[in-house]
Order: structure tokens, then sequence, then C-alpha cells
């Protein structure tokens, strides 16, 4: 195999995972839209309920969006790491893994704890 075809190689393969990487940093910004017009929504809905009356509804309905767009942002930061990682690259990413990983502890708590609440009144 020649040399630079192998760099070429290289350079498509960095190249595709940052297009990737893109499209999912995108998706997870499109999820977080999402989010907020269904909570939006569930708020619009649940008004004659009174000003307490849709707020869990709608912070459970959130807190799953948000759940699922910081996996996705994981995702895209495990792409950036994956191709050229260093120490610092891999620094960040263990950082953002254990904060994706207690946020998404806390909201299936808050979400399981509203949803539980809800059955109850």
């Amino acid at each position: 195999m020649h040399p630079h075809m192998f760099e070429h190689l290289e350079h498509l393969v960095r190249l595709s995972v940052e297009w990737l990487r893109l499209l999912v940093e995108g998706l997870g910004a499109v999820a977080i839209l999402l989010g907020l017009l269904a909570t939006v929504q569930v708020l619009w809905r649940s008004r004659q309920d009174g000003p307490q009356g849709g707020f869990g509804k709608a912070r459970v309905t959130f807190a799953r969006y948000l759940t699922f767009a910081l996996e996705l942002q994981l995702a895209a930061d495990v792409l950036s790491t994956a191709v050229s990682p260093n120490w610092d690259q891999i620094g960040k990413l263990a950082a953002i893994a254990v904060i994706r990983t207690a946020l998404n502890h806390f909201l299936r708590l808050e979400m399981r704890e509203e949803e539980q609440g809800g059955r109850s009144a």
C-alpha cells in the first residue's frame, strides 16, 4: 500500500467521523428543542389543573428528552476522542461521562418520584 494512499484513507476516516460527530451533536440539540416544545405542550394542556397541576408532568417530559440529548452529546464526545485522542480529550471525555451519568441518575430518580407521586394523587 502506497504511503500517500494510507494518508488519504486516514484523512477520509477523520473527515467522516467529524461529520458524524456534527450530526450526532445536531441531533442532541434537536432533542432538546423537541423536549422544550413537548414540555410547553404539556404545560399548555394542563393549565386548567392550576399552577402546579402540570408542572411535575412537564418536568418528567423534559427530563426524558434531556436524558436522550445527554446520551447523544456523550456519543459525539466519544467520536471526537476516538479519532485523535490525547490526554486532554480523554480527561474531558471522562469528566463528561461522570457528569452525564450523575445527571442521568438524578433525572431518572426524579422521573420515578414524579411518576409515583402522580399515580398516588
